[in-house]
């Protein structure tokens, strides 16, 4: 009997990658390719959509030769994404009419604190979508498009404008324009969706002068979306069956299925969920409250906090710095010295995160000295990426009223020791990384076995999960009081400002 496949995508901030998982739930293996980042001025952040397409259709044609499959034997596709990223194209010939305005972006950040100034308007946006206003969200990617591309509102007036995230692009050009279509975990993320009735919300939409004709259909995360055809690199009638934001996905991989759970993702941002279950946590210490996934008629909801720049920060080390060949490189390199020594990093390049929102604050190293070397810089490079973290955590457990006990970490940068080591002594607790770190992925693809029955239901998924490593913090409370200390000194800095504390 022929083996069946799940092929999973994970289009991400960098690069692209087709999975092959097979019919028990084993990572077969993965195909990637990178694509360009598009810089236009000091804070923007593009990407041109066709590129981002041709990087999948690699992948999943480089996945199926290297690993000798039939496209013939694949049951379903999950898909995974970026998720606050927006491409906007022409609905009759599927052309995109603008670069994909990225996630990392701020150049609407004006528009943002304009209407930040008004109370009512951030509580009312914040009681509908769990989310604070922040250039980082999809809505005012989507006004801006429609008020600056003349073509945008040529189309719109037309009704042939079709504007939505990744997935959505996704999804359309898999279908050859059948499906427009997105899930709650993704539409969540706009800034649009009301998360409640989980419908896009006439207020909202009236707010950022956004037409609901433009926007996809919202679905639940595990059902039939659409048919592959008309592709090059598959055959037609391949049901597409999952779809779910890349965090989210990575909370849905780490088998976090009950109220509590908590995962972080080390990738090009470093990203913290805690599963809150049916319940709606409203935070009061800069976390998010978004849709964790829908499953039939029963939603999860997470707590969210994000750091934009997390493994970018050693990208930026590699290719502008250029101190290192290759990121792999950076924990050798960090590892040449016992600390920073003072040094201290704030990746604010794109903006402060969570639980911070300084859209305007900028990258800062201090305390560098005469005998401060690249090897400073690398180590201070890791704290920065575990220290964000712990102040995610910390506010998450002034949001909770108690600790977080257990952090699950995945994503390409888990697979650093030395910065799972650093992560555990600075949080204080024990930090455990899984057998499979491409979590997100791989949570994409048993949403696509769910959505066509093969699996029953989460506690079948729960059986898949497999611990690799345990990293048991080695410093003591007073080391940690320390440092953290230093750290905030270092983020007052950065965002110009008073930061009050969080521990």
């Amino acid at each position: 009997m022929e083996k069946k496949y799940i092929l999973a995508i994970d289009q991400g901030t960098t690069s692209s990658r087709a999975v092959l998982i097979d019919a028990s739930g084993t990572w077969i293996g993965s195909a990637e390719k990178e694509f360009p980042q598009i810089y236009p001025k000091p804070g923007w952040v593009e990407h041109d959509p066709e590129k981002i397409w041709e990087s999948i259709e690699q992948s999943i044609t480089d996945v199926l030769s290297k690993f000798d499959v039939n496209p013939s034997t694949i049951l379903s596709i999950g898909i995974t994404n970026q998720r606050e990223t927006v491409i906007a194209w022409h609905a009759k010939t599927s052309k995109p009419i603008y670069n994909g305005i990225v996630w990392q972006c701020r150049r609407t950040t004006d528009f943002c604190n304009k209407i930040s100034k008004d109370k009512t308007t951030v509580a009312k946006i914040k009681r509908k979508t769990g989310l604070v206003i922040d250039p980082y969200f999809s809505a005012s990617k989507i006004q801006w498009i429609l008020k600056n591309v003349p073509e945008a509102k040529k189309l719109s007036s037309q009704n042939l404008l079709k504007v939505g995230t990744v997935d959505s692009y996704l999804l359309w050009k898999l279908t050859s324009g059948s499906a427009h279509k997105s899930d709650v975990s993704n539409a969540s993320r706009t800034m649009l969706l009301n998360i409640k009735s989980l419908e896009w919300d006439s207020d909202l939409l009236s707010l950022f002068k956004i037409p609901k004709s433009i926007l996809p259909q919202v679905e639940p995360s595990a059902c039939l979306f659409g048919h592959t055809k008309g592709l090059a690199c598959l055959p037609d009638g391949i049901p597409i069956t999952g779809m779910i934001g890349d965090q989210q996905g990575a909370l849905f991989g780490q088998a976090c299925f009950a109220p509590g759970q908590l995962k972080c993702t080390y990738g090009t941002g470093s990203f913290i969920l805690l599963n809150t279950g049916n319940k709606l946590i409203y935070s009061k210490h800069g976390m998010l409250t978004t849709v964790a996934w829908r499953l039939g008629n029963v939603t999860s909801y997470a707590l969210e906090g994000g750091a934009f720049i997390c493994g970018a920060a050693v990208q930026w080390l590699r290719d502008g710095l250029e101190i290192i060949t290759s990121s792999k490189d950076v924990e050798l390199l960090a590892q040449e010295v016992e600390s920073s020594e003072g040094v201290e990093f704030v990746p604010a390049l794109t903006g402060l995160g969570a639980p911070y929102w300084v859209p305007n604050a900028r990258g800062v190293i201090t305390g560098l000295t005469r005998g401060s070397r690249k090897s400073h810089i690398a180590r201070a490079t890791l704290d920065s990426m575990a220290l964000q973290n712990v102040d995610i955590i910390l506010a998450m457990e002034k949001d909770l009223g108690k600790k977080i006990s257990g952090f699950n970490a995945d994503g390409g940068a888990a697979s650093n020791n030395l910065l799972m080591q650093l992560q555990a002594d600075y949080l204080g607790q024990k930090v455990i990384r899984p057998k499979i770190i491409e979590t997100t992925v791989y949570g994409a693809g048993l949403l696509a076995g769910l959505g066509i029955g093969l699996w029953k239901d989460t506690s079948d998924l729960k059986k898949l999960w497999k611990e690799d490593q345990k990293f048991i913090s080695e410093i003591s409370l007073k080391e940690r009081t320390v440092r953290l200390q230093s750290w905030n000194r270092a983020i007052e800095m950065c965002a110009q400002k008073k930061i009050s504390k969080l521990s």
